[in-house]
């Protein structure tokens, strides 16, 4: 079978074109003949090995594919350790969800990491209520595009979209932001506020790190609460100091994906069976981005890094 595969750890260059054999399903695993696999930024961070689980070599990247089970079933998988850049992935059935007949497997592709992690941010990590203010990072990105929908749908007063170009403030507005900032604002504190009519954020949803945290933290209102859940820029923000959090009332919350597995309820199944309940209803547009031939993965991920993308990127394994 086609496949990328990772033999040292680098940027995109590490990203070479070959041929595997098909792998070898584990006990209780399907096989998954690949229509599309999925791009996350966090797929950047696994080739060079400074993602939070560490990486083994030699691998095949990516954690989630669309395709057809041998027995017909049309499913997006989450996949453990990798395999997704290849015209065949093993999935545990249990991380296999069935996309419905009028969903695309981009859109699906599109709920299955960036759409379930949107959902996990303001439901969970910071627990969003009616009426709150919403600032979204990275807001023409997968999680952003999505979290600005979901947002305004679980109540939202004020949504503030965050993105780097006009075209991406534009596509913020189109999706239901109420205003929005360049993310090269050069003091995001005031600038988050001045959005937000003169007063402080209620939750921030963050994936920048660096001065972007420093400075949201900052913005935040009594008792508000940012969710951190990436660092695109590579740059660590300061270490929060906690009687500051108790000044200001505020909080700082973590999260990664996998650990909404863990919790009780299905929580991420309860997330997919929303999310794929409200693109049905055409109350959810997935914003889909370039289909790239997965013998072009090196330039996905250099487009991605380069935080010129939009939407969802994805690999198709028959080109």
């Amino acid at each position: 079978m086609r496949a990328i595969q990772i033999t040292e750890f680098g940027g995109p260059e590490v990203l070479v074109p070959t041929e595997l054999p098909d792998p070898e399903p584990g006990p209780g695993q399907v096989l998954v003949d690949v229509a599309l696999s999925g791009v996350n930024f966090a797929d950047t961070h696994q080739a060079e090995n400074s993602y939070l689980s560490p990486s083994s070599l030699p691998m095949v990247p990516g954690s989630e594919v669309a395709g057809r089970t041998a027995d017909g079933r049309r499913v997006v998988a989450l996949l453990n350790g990798g395999g997704g850049y290849a015209q065949r992935a093993a999935a545990d059935p249990n991380l296999a969800y069935d996309i419905p007949d009028d969903v695309t497997d981009a859109a699906a592709l599109a709920l299955i990491v960036q759409g379930a992690s949107a959902w996990v941010l303001l439901r969970r990590t910071t627990r969003i209520e009616p009426g709150e203010s919403v600032v979204v990072h990275a807001a023409g990105g997968g999680v952003g595009t999505l979290a600005v929908q979901l947002a305004k749908r679980f109540g939202a007063g004020r949504v503030i979209a965050v993105a780097s170009t006009g075209d991406k403030r534009d596509l913020a507005l189109e999706l239901g932001a109420d205003a929005v900032v360049d993310s090269s604002a050069p003091d995001m504190t005031t600038a988050l506020i001045d959005a937000n009519e003169g007063r402080r954020v209620d939750i921030v949803l963050d994936m920048v790190g660096g001065r972007i945290t420093d400075e949201s933290l900052h913005a935040l209102a009594p008792f508000g609460r940012l969710g951190f859940y990436g660092m695109a820029s590579r740059e660590l923000p300061s270490p929060v100091k906690l009687p500051n959090l108790m000044r200001h009332s505020a909080s700082v919350g973590g999260m990664w994906l996998p650990h909404a597995f863990l919790l009780p309820g299905d929580v991420v199944g309860q997330a997919m069976r929303e999310l794929f309940g409200l693109v049905s209803e055409g109350a959810l547009r997935p914003v889909l981005g370039t289909i790239y031939p997965l013998s072009e993965a090196r330039r996905a991920h250099e487009d991605l890094r380069s935080r010129g993308t939009v939407g969802k990127l994805t690999l198709d394994p028959s080109a």
